[in-house]
């Protein structure tokens, strides 16, 4: 069934990119991993006939997911990338990496390949404004916690961040989603955990030092870890968006939510448009 489910999704993404013109595939190698990772670019319809470079955001899937997902899931996608002007990058991010460079796996090194190698290919294979105000990282759940979690650790690259739906705060679940195959078990691994969930990772954070949303449904099981998060970047004086809006965890609520997002990067990217 599962192979089913991927050849139906490579067909759709084949009649998108057949029909439009707008979507690349591409297999970047990660030499840490010692394997292709499997990425796909969405590009502007007028891509090849402006010269002009582009802000680029990258685009995390959930746990579970793959590269395939934003695309097939929210067609609409292509039009936003029209629309607003910029270039998505949809990286296959494993079916539960958590966007780590694991301390318990050496095979699992995603915060590497997404930092020191994906977007240094991407920058040489597109035509990319190559700044941290020009670039700008987002995911859903697993991948929120990923775009959050990359964003705050590497901020000369990226400059604005949003999560929607994300594990902002991995401690109150020691034991889904395969969080502890990364980190070790919560009992016997406490400083894996602790030094590298969302909500810790803020300390450090000066205002203005990223452009941050929150996008959290008020039926999600990470609604409270997101609402602690929120409370706690309010107390540090840390500008930030906001958002709680009917919905679960789910696709309909992120089609919903990238849409709002969209315009939140937009306005990153073109303060003046």
């Amino acid at each position: 069934m599962k192979k089913l489910l991927s050849l139906l999704a490579l067909l759709l993404l084949f009649y998108i990119k057949g029909f439009c013109g707008r979507v690349d595939t591409l297999e970047i190698y990660s030499p840490k991993m010692h394997k292709e990772i499997p990425t796909v670019v969405i590009i502007p319809d007028n891509y090849y006939q402006l010269d002009v470079k582009y802000p680029v955001l990258y685009l995390l899937h959930g746990y579970s997911g793959n590269e395939l997902n934003w695309i097939t899931q929210v067609p609409k996608l292509k039009d936003y990338v029209d629309e607003f002007q910029m270039i998505v990058v949809c990286p296959d991010g494993g079916y539960d990496s958590w966007y780590f460079d694991s301390p318990m796996n050496d095979s699992v090194r995603y915060e590497s390949f997404m930092t020191k190698v994906l977007i240094a290919n991407i920058d040489s294979l597109y035509h990319t404004i190559p700044n941290r105000n020009h670039r700008a990282i987002c995911g859903l759940s697993m991948g929120g916690h990923g775009a959050m979690y990359l964003a705050l650790r590497h901020q000369d690259l990226y400059g604005a961040v949003v999560s929607i739906s994300g594990g902002v705060d991995i401690r109150p679940f020691p034991d889904n989603w395969g969080i502890k195959k990364q980190l070790g078990d919560i009992k016997t691994h406490p400083e894996n955990w602790e030094k590298n969930t969302v909500i810790n990772l803020v300390d450090g954070l000066k205002n203005g030092d990223l452009k941050i949303a929150l996008d959290i449904g008020v039926s999600d099981f990470f609604l409270q870890v997101n609402r602690d998060l929120h409370k706690k970047l309010l107390k540090m004086g840390i500008d930030h968006d906001y958002k709680e809006r009917p919905g679960g965890h789910t696709w309909d609520y992120w089609r919903n939510a990238i849409a709002y997002e969209m315009l939140f990067f937009r306005k990153f990217f073109y303060p003046k448009w």
